[in-house]
């Protein structure tokens, strides 16, 4: 079984230490979501293993011909270069023998006479049979068209960034290697591309370690989680849902200054808990008992949502009313014959396609695009904050709490208490010490926290985000999630992000890229289910009714023993629900007490096992039951 380890991995950027002598091993098989906030070195460290950057120092032990294929943040592409070039780029034979194919017969559709050309495609053709190459070019192609890159014989540089990033992604994946090193390979994949993604990382055969804000991806995908904190490398094993339970007990076990991050741990746990993948009558169960439970908690405990209940400007009656707008490009109508009427406390989820139109409708919202037809009107005390996919020219020499007082040096909260810039600078995840940093120094996702702030410092009340999740981490996700839960004005958002748009929009608007806009208050994985369950759910139906008409005099009944369960099974469920939170409880009234802790732990997980066991038992037996 192949495997890597590092040892004594140093890097330090400028006056920086990123991380210092962190250690540790994969081997093949493991999945690894790398996580930390942006500027901790995860990208750094994803270089550096791909020796793309160079360590300040490293020790590395792996087998002879131990090969890694790495994805970065913004993969570079050589001129002239097409699509099938690209993807047929690396360095195995297999590889190299389909892209000289393609090549090959690319070079004949232009010379369709040439004797050579048609001798040298029958000799790979033969090849490529020896050598069984198809499998490759077939899963390179149908990686492409999953990724929604369909014209492969484009120039590469002539791709907008999102595509030439699909392009590389394509490349990695079909590339044989030991070691797989995936920089983000979520940005700019709509969720249908995002959930082929998460089945091929699932069937790749080496290891991975992969960097992502998409939760629901590393939840699903992860076998361990690789944190980057303080200059150092955690271990946790499990996924992500895993990992916030363990980080929730062990922020438990610290002091009442750090409770804060607790409750944030465990409400990104509970919405985990209701993703797309959790949506039988087991799991719903279970979801009910979890926040029953919570809310026992809570009323144990300080309140510990992070407070960034910033004070806005008053709302009238009247927010923005659109009437009848429509909007199209060259012909496309990507909007017609739209209304809406936004009220304080929305949360809207704009989703669809890539290009259906969805930031269209955001920019005639925030003024700054004018609808072909229809009106939109604003009310007198509307102030709208605008956070966009690019971020505004940023001077690099300035320092970051100078950016943050162009805008404001104190703030006010929902409560009236005053908050200064570096108050607001700590809380968004920048330590005192580097608010002098400048600008120039700081991390992409870095500048893109910063940018956000700096929005949310204006104390708009109405709040619209396009993709705010790209390039932002976890953890700043989290934050923005808090604060928007707090908000009492308007939010409207673009997000491809399943778990963002679950936690935060209260309706979707969903652009069909035809003209239609359709209003649903469904949760957003709600409609992705629904969406691909529909019609097999419709034939299903069918064959039962088929079946009821043939036997329906056979209806089958409780044994006897089955009876007896019946009759206590309610009771039974009960009780050990009962067990559950008198467990739960005393793993919140712990303390400090580690040994006593990991005894309960393993209590309850034994009576999550019992609790699922009777539900189960439970459904089988009220089908029968009921006929």
């Amino acid at each position: 079984m192949s495997h890597l380890i590092v040892s004594n991995c140093t890097k330090t950027v400028g006056d920086k230490t990123l991380f210092e002598n962190i250690e540790f091993t994969i081997v093949e098989g493991e999945r690894v979501g790398l996580i930390g906030i942006n500027g901790t070195g995860k990208s750094t460290l994803m270089a550096i293993l791909a020796e793309k950057l160079e360590a300040d120092s490293i020790e590395l032990d792996h087998p002879n011909k131990y090969h890694i294929a790495y994805l970065p943040q913004n993969p570079i592409f050589a001129d002239g270069e097409t699509v099938l070039q690209a993807v047929f780029a690396g360095d195995s034979p297999i590889l190299k023998l389909n892209r000289e194919y393609e090549e090959t017969v690319a070079a004949l559709s232009s010379d369709p006479q040439s004797n050579s050309l048609q001798e040298k495609l029958f000799r790979l053709q033969q090849q490529m049979d020896q050598q069984h190459a198809w499998d490759v070019n077939a899963l390179a192609k149908t990686a492409l068209t999953k990724l929604g890159i369909s014209t492969f014989e484009a120039q590469v540089v002539n791709l907008s960034g999102g595509q030439q990033k699909r392009v590389a992604l394509a490349k990695v994946l079909i590339e044989p290697a030991d070691l797989y090193l995936l920089d983000e390979p979520t940005n700019h994949l709509d969720v249908q591309a995002t959930e082929w993604l998460q089945e091929m990382v699932m069937r790749l055969k080496g290891a991975v370690i992969f960097i992502t804000h998409d939760r629901y991806f590393l939840d699903a995908t992860s076998t361990h989680i690789y944190e980057l904190a303080d200059q150092t490398l955690y271990r946790h094993n499990g996924n992500y849902a895993a990992y916030l339970e363990a980080k929730a007990i062990t922020e438990e076990m610290t002091v009442a200054t750090q409770a804060k991050m607790r409750n944030r741990y465990r409400s990104e746990l509970k919405w985990i808990r209701r993703g797309a993948q959790a949506r039988s009558t087991k799991q719903k169960a279970r979801i009910q008992r979890f926040d029953e439970l919570s809310e026992k908690l809570e009323h144990k405990t300080e309140d510990s949502h992070l407070e960034l209940g910033l004070a806005t400007s008053r709302l009238g009656k009247k927010v923005i009313e659109a009437k009848d707008i429509s909007k199209g490009y060259q012909h496309k109508q990507l909007i017609e014959h739209f209304s809406f009427l936004l009220q304080q406390g929305d949360r809207i989820g704009i989703i669809g396609a890539n290009g259906v139109g969805k930031s269209t409708l955001l920019n005639i919202i925030a003024g700054d695009l004018q609808p072909d037809a229809g009106v939109i009107d604003a009310g007198s005390t509307v102030r709208i904050a605008h956070f966009t996919q690019h971020l505004p020219t940023m001077d690099i020499h300035q320092r970051m709490i100078e950016y943050i007082r162009e805008t404001a040096n104190d703030i006010e909260d929902a409560t009236g208490e005053h908050h200064s810039a570096a108050s607001m600078l700590e809380r968004f995840l920048f330590p005192l010490h580097t608010h002098g940093t400048p600008i120039g120094k700081l991390s992409g996702g870095e500048r893109k926290r910063l940018y956000l702030l700096k929005l949310l410092m204006e104390q708009p009340n109405v709040l619209l985000l396009d993709e705010p999740t790209n390039d932002l981490d976890i953890e700043t996700l989290s934050v923005l999630e808090d604060f928007i839960e707090q908000f009492p004005g308007v939010i409207v958002t673009i997000s491809h992000d399943r778990f963002f748009l679950d936690r935060i929009a209260k309706k979707l608007w969903i652009l069909d890229g035809n003209g239609h806009v359709e209003e649903s208050l469904e949760m957003y994985s709600d409609y992705l289910s629904r969406q691909t369950q529909l019609p097999s759910q419709v034939k299903e139906v069918k064959v039962e009714k088929k079946k009821e008409q043939k036997v329906k005099v056979q209806k089958k009944k409780l044994s006897f023993k089955e009876q007896k369960e019946w009759e206590t099974i309610e009771d039974d469920i009960a009780k050990v629900e009962e067990a559950i939170i008198d467990k739960e409880e005393r793993i919140a009234a712990a303390g400090s007490d580690f040994t006593l802790l990991q005894n309960l732990t393993a209590e309850l997980d034994d009576l999550n096992a019992k609790y699922e066991h009777l539900i189960e038992r439970w459904e089988y037996l009220q089908d029968i039951v009921n006929g």
